[in-house]
Order: C-alpha cells, then sequence, then structure tokens
C-alpha cells in the first residue's frame, strides 16, 4: 500500500473512501491530494485479503478515541479490557497503537516484558490466560526511549501488528489509538475495513477545551465511515470520601458531553468521576475495577461497558441477518 504523506488535514477533508478523496475543493494545497486522487490510499485488494485473513477470528473490534490528550483514553482501553476479561468464557485482545507514547504495557503491569515470536506469528504478552496485549512498548529497550518516526513508519508497525500477530479465536479486540485525526487513525479504519469492525468508543472530559476536539473527532468518524458506539465523559466530577460532596474539578461550561451528544445525535454511554485510586491502579499495573469493586466510578465503568456489549452483540445480530 503507498503511504499517505504526513501532513495536517483539511477541515472538510472528505475522507480517503470518498468518491471525492483527491478531488474535492477541500483537497487542494493538501500534501496526500495526489496519493487519495490516485486511490493510493485505500488498502491494497491483496493486502485487504491477507488482514481479512489473519483477523477471521476476531469476533468484535472496538477502537478508543479521543480528540484530546489526557483525558484517559488509554485508562478506558485497559479498564474496558479487564471488564470484558472479567468472563472467563471471552477471549480478549488489547492492540497500543499509541505509538509515540505506549502507555498500555505499565497500565497492564507488563513493563520490561517481550514480544515473542513463533511459526504463527508473534505472540501477544498475556496478563491473563484470556487477556492479551501487544504494544509498541514491548519492543523498546528501555520505556524512555523515545519513538522518532514519520507517518509511514508508524503505519507499517500498525499493519505490522493486525497481520503478523497471532490473535487467534478473539471475542474483542480494544484498540486503544494517540489523540487526533492523524496517520494512525486512517490507517487502523483502512486495514480494519477489511474485517468487521463493531465502532469506535471516543473519550471526552466535561469542560469545551476538549470537547471542541471531541466534536473534530466525530467529524472525523463520520467521514470515514466508521460506527460511534458512543462517548464517555471521564472527570465527571469528584465525589469527597469524607463528606460525600460533588465538586466539578473540570466544570461543564458549555454543557458538557451530555450537550453535545444531544446536538450532535450520539449516545452517551456514561459519565465516569474522578477517582484518586485510578491513577494509582494505572501506576501499579493493576485493575481499578477490582481495585476498588465499591468506587462510584467502577460501577460507572461496569455500566459503559454493559453498554458496548450490548452494541456489540446487536451489531454482531445485525450483521448475521444481513448474511
Amino acid at each position: 500500500m503507498a503511504e499517505v504523506a504526513e501532513g495536517s488535514r483539511p477541515e472538510d477533508c472528505p475522507g480517503t473512501s470518498s468518491a471525492q478523496a483527491g478531488r474535492a475543493a477541500a483537497c487542494q494545497g493538501c500534501p496526500n491530494q495526489k496519493l487519495c486522487a490516485a486511490g493510493a490510499a485505500a488498502t491494497d485488494p491483496a493486502e485487504a485479503a491477507e488482514l481479512r485473513e489473519r483477523l477471521r477470528g476476531v469476533k468484535h473490534i472496538v477502537v478508543v478515541l479521543s480528540g484530546k490528550g489526557g483525558v484517559g483514553k488509554s485508562t478506558f482501553s485497559a479498564l474496558l479490557a479487564h471488564g470484558l476479561a472479567a468472563d472467563e468464557s471471552k477471549q480478549v485482545a488489547l492492540l497500543d497503537i499509541d505509538i509515540c507514547g505506549p502507555s498500555i504495557p505499565k497500565m497492564m503491569g507488563l513493563e520490561g516484558e517481550q514480544v515473542h515470536q513463533s511459526g504463527s506469528g508473534w505472540s501477544p504478552v498475556y496478563v491473563e490466560e484470556n487477556l492479551g496485549v501487544m504494544s509498541v512498548g514491548f519492543l523498546l529497550s528501555s520505556p524512555d526511549d523515545a519513538v522518532i518516526w514519520r507517518g509511514p513508519k508508524k503505519n507499517g508497525l500498525i499493519k505490522q501488528f493486525l497481520r503478523d500477530v497471532d490473535w487467534g479465536e478473539v471475542d474483542y479486540l480494544i484498540v486503544d489509538t494517540p489523540p487526533g485525526t492523524s496517520d494512525e487513525h486512517l490507517s487502523i479504519v483502512q486495514y480494519l475495513s477489511a474485517s468487521n469492525i463493531d465502532g469506535a468508543v471516543i473519550i471526552t472530559t466535561p469542560q469545551e477545551v476538549s470537547l471542541q476536539d471531541v466534536r473534530k473527532e466525530i467529524n472525523f468518524c463520520h467521514k470515514v465511515k466508521l460506527p460511534i458506539i458512543g462517548v464517555v465523559e471521564n472527570m465527571s466530577g469528584f465525589v469527597c470520601p469524607n463528606c460525600k460532596k460533588e465538586s466539578q474539578i473540570f466544570p461543564p461550561t458549555t454543557g458538557g458531553a451530555e450537550k453535545m451528544c444531544q446536538n450532535l445525535n450520539v449516545s452517551l454511554l456514561g459519565k465516569v468521576p474522578l477517582d484518586p485510586q485510578i491513577g494509582k491502579s494505572c501506576d501499579k499495573g493493576q485493575s481499578f475495577l477490582s481495585e476498588a469493586p465499591e468506587s462510584p466510578a467502577t460501577s460507572s465503568y461496569r455500566n459503559i461497558i454493559q453498554r458496548v456489549q450490548e452494541y456489540c452483540d446487536q451489531h454482531h445480530f445485525q450483521e448475521e441477518k444481513i448474511i
């Protein structure tokens, strides 16, 4: 596949899969214009077939997105994986494609682990028997090493993760992405178009500074035809453990995620209050859900995870009806 050149996407980009890709007025001046116009941004048919074959054992794929960094996207990805894997009958995989800031190994208690290769490909690193993880963090000699790569090299590694990792039979593949709408996001959507992707969960915090970037993320999903499962509002108030009074650490000055979802006709999956134990659990590589089962945040997470499961089940049912 020819790689899309690095650079910012126009505000009104029609999307790489559109018939107007590279031809619309918004494409003028974009560094990717010639590639898109020539159809070079699309996935090669042979490559698509290869990826489809590798991922044929994956039942559900959920991509976790955020327009803004630091809103708890990787934390949610880790806890979504833990929550789904609590059902021992389910096989769960967590793929970290945040190439420059891979925090999943730390959060999952897997720092220092390495990837092993077998005849069937790279083997994920397992937290539990039914929870496997893959991240660029496993390929670094030190967690402090900086990954200084341009777009094509990032895209190549994402493709390698999907093509060369022996995922096996998986009920849920959770994909943790970097913030924004850049190379990694275009690549994962293009590569996963060869398989059955359920949709995206978008993470935000209540304040307008975060919401304005999440609106761009929602717009991105619409343009690349990525279904939106819903939005999660993290850091949604803080309940004092002593007096039980709630404080708004990040005031929702424009109505928060709830108002935004109403305006954009997107589902609000839930709101997760702040709890200092979340950060502590992530730093220790432990599941907050099992470390603080009585926390209001744990209750919120579990309700959200259930809604994601229900969406995936319904999506799978609809796909079977079409077939």
